[in-house]
C-alpha cells in the first residue's frame, strides 16, 4: 500500500494548528517542560465548630493545610474534600491532582451564630447584633435599658474565655462621655495603748559577801555578768568581773556599799495616728486605672547555690484599682482598695538584713452608681490585744513582795479604715464654663523719687518710664 506524499500546503498548516493549541491550553517552561496554568485562589468561609465539603473537577491525590489548629481537611471521595473549622483565623488549603492543583483560602470565624440566637431568645425585641474577628466579639445595636446592655456583655464574655468582648450597644439618650473620674477619700485612724511592768534584782560583778546573784523573769532585758575571775593570793581572795546592761529600763538603782542594784520596768504609752488621702483617677470605659500612695521596700533575695543576693522592691501604702463600665447614665464599678503598712514585729532577718512583714487590708466589690453618687466601704477594723506575763514559781505567790517576782506587758491597738468613692462622668467644658485661674491682687512697687521722665500709671502705684534717647543725651 502506497501513500501519497503531503502537499506543501498541508505541511504549512499542521504545525500552526499545534502551536495554537499549546498557546491556548498550556505554557512552556524553561527547558521545554509544559506547566499547567495558575488557577485563581478560591475563598471559603465557615464558622468554628462547623464543617463544609469542597467539590473539585479532578481526582485529588494529595492535600496540605498550613495550620490544622484553625482548620483541618481530609479527602473523603476522589473529588470531595471535607473541611472542619476549629478556631478563628485564615489558612491555606492546596489540593493536587495528577496533572493540576487548586488553592483555597479557608477563613474560620468565631462561633457567633449560637450567641446571636441566645441573645435574641433572652432579650426579645432588642436590636443586638454580633460580629466576630480573630480575637474579639463585637456587640452593636441599640437596647432599651442598662441591665440588658450589661447582661448581654456578660453573656458574650462567658461564651469565649479567650476572645475580648467590645460592648458597643447604645442606649436611647445615653451619655456621650466615655471616661470616668473617680474621687476617692481614704480615712484611717489608729489608736494604741501599751503598759509594761517588771523588776530585776542583781548584785555587782564582785558580789556581796562572796555572793553573786541575779533575779529576773526574762521577759525584759536584765544585766549580765562577764569575765568573772576569783584568785587567792597568800590567803587573800581577789574577785573581778564586768557587768553589762542591755537596757537600763526606766528606773535604775545601785548601792555601791552593798554592791547590789535593782532595775524597774514601768512604762505606759499611748498613741494616735490619723491618715487621709484624696486621690482622683480618670479611666476610659472598660479600662482599669490604679493609684498608689506609699513607697517600696527593698527585699534581698538569695539566688541559687552561689548565694548571690539581689534586691527586689515590694510596694506598700494606699492602693486603689478600679474598672468602670458606662451604661447610659449608670456607672458600674469594680473597685479594689487596699491599705498596707510595714510590720517590723513579724519581720525576719535574712543574711543580716531586717525584712519587715506587710500588714494588708483590702476589699473588692462591684457597685452601680449614677453620676455624682457616692458609696462608702467601712467596717475595715483591726483590733489587736496582746497580754504577756511571766513569773517565778512559788516566789511570785508570796503576798506583797510576790510582785517583785512578776512581770507583765499589755498592748492594745485598734485601726479603722473607711473609703469614700464618688464616680463622675467626664464632660468637656464649653469656653464660657472655663473657670478663671487663681490670682492674688498685688500692688506694683511705689514710684521712685525724682524727675525721671514720663510716668506709667499702674495699679496702686506708678512706674517711671525711661526717657527718650534725645533726652538722655541732653542730660549731664
Amino acid at each position: 500500500m502506497s501513500m501519497a506524499p503531503p502537499t506543501r500546503q498541508a505541511l504549512l498548516t499542521a504545525p500552526i494548528l499545534v502551536i495554537c493549541l499549546y498557546a491556548d491550553s498550556t505554557k512552556l517552561a524553561a527547558g521545554g517542560q509544559v506547566q499547567a496554568p495558575q488557577a485563581a485562589i478560591t475563598r471559603i468561609t465557615l464558622t468554628a465548630g462547623r464543617s463544609t465539603v469542597i467539590e473539585t473537577d479532578f481526582d485529588v491525590t494529595r492535600i496540605a493545610v498550613t495550620n490544622t489548629a484553625i482548620a483541618d481537611a481530609v479527602v473523603v471521595q476522589p473529588r470531595e474534600i471535607l473541611i472542619d473549622g476549629k478556631g478563628a483565623g485564615t489558612v491555606s488549603l492546596i489540593a493536587w491532582g495528577s496533572d493540576r492543583r487548586e488553592q483555597y483560602d479557608i477563613v474560620v470565624s468565631q462561633e457567633v451564630s449560637n450567641l446571636q440566637q441566645q441573645l435574641q431568645a433572652l432579650f426579645p425585641g432588642e436590636d443586638i447584633r454580633v460580629n466576630a474577628s480573630d480575637e474579639a466579639i463585637i456587640l452593636s445595636g441599640q437596647v432599651s435599658t442598662n441591665p440588658v446592655m450589661l447582661r448581654a456583655g456578660e453573656i458574650a464574655q462567658a461564651t469565649s474565655a479567650k476572645a475580648r468582648v467590645i460592648n458597643m450597644l447604645q442606649l436611647p439618650g445615653g451619655a456621650e462621655s466615655q471616661q470616668v473620674i473617680l474621687q476617692v477619700r481614704f480615712a484611717e485612724v489608729n489608736r494604741r495603748v501599751m503598759t509594761e511592768l517588771g523588776v530585776s534584782l542583781f548584785t555587782g560583778a564582785t558580789g556581796n559577801n562572796n555572793n553573786i546573784g541575779r533575779l529576773t523573769t526574762g521577759q525584759f532585758s536584765a544585766p549580765t555578768f562577764d569575765k568573772l575571775e576569783r584568785t587567792v593570793t597568800e590567803g587573800q581572795t581577789v574577785t573581778s568581773g564586768e557587768i553589762t546592761f542591755g537596757d537600763f529600763l526606766n528606773l535604775f538603782i545601785f548601792n555601791t556599799k552593798y554592791n547590789v542594784g535593782v532595775l524597774i520596768k514601768a512604762l505606759q504609752s499611748s498613741g494616735f495616728f490619723q491618715s487621709l488621702a484624696e486621690p482622683n483617677l480618670i479611666a476610659y470605659n472598660g479600662q482599669e486605672a490604679s493609684f498608689l500612695a506609699g513607697g517600696e521596700i527593698p527585699v534581698p533575695v538569695v539566688q541559687g547555690a552561689t548565694g548571690t543576693v539581689t534586691v527586689e522592691y515590694k510596694e506598700f501604702g494606699i492602693r486603689l484599682n478600679f474598672r468602670p463600665t458606662i451604661a447610659g447614665d449608670v456607672i458600674r464599678l469594680k473597685v479594689r482598695p487596699e491599705v498596707s503598712t510595714l510590720d517590723f514585729g513579724n519581720g525576719i532577718t535574712l543574711s543580716g538584713f531586717r525584712i519587715p512583714a506587710l500588714s494588708t487590708r483590702r476589699a473588692e466589690t462591684d457597685v452601680e452608681l449614677r453620676d455624682g453618687q457616692s458609696f462608702v466601704i467601712a467596717g475595715l477594723l483591726d483590733n489587736v490585744t496582746q497580754d504577756n506575763a511571766a513569773a517565778i514559781p512559788l516566789l511570785s505567790k508570796i503576798p506583797i513582795i510576790g510582785y517583785l517576782f512578776k512581770s507583765k506587758a499589755e498592748r492594745s491597738e485598734r485601726t479603722e479604715l473607711m473609703v469614700l468613692i464618688t464616680p463622675r462622668l467626664v464632660r468637656a467644658l464649653d469656653p464660657d464654663e472655663v473657670p478663671p485661674l487663681p490670682t492674688q491682687p498685688r500692688e506694683f512697687l511705689p514710684a521712685p523719687q525724682g524727675d525721671l521722665g514720663p510716668q506709667l500709671e499702674g495699679g496702686g502705684g506708678t512706674i517711671d518710664a525711661p526717657p527718650p534717647p534725645a533726652e538722655r543725651s541732653q542730660r549731664p
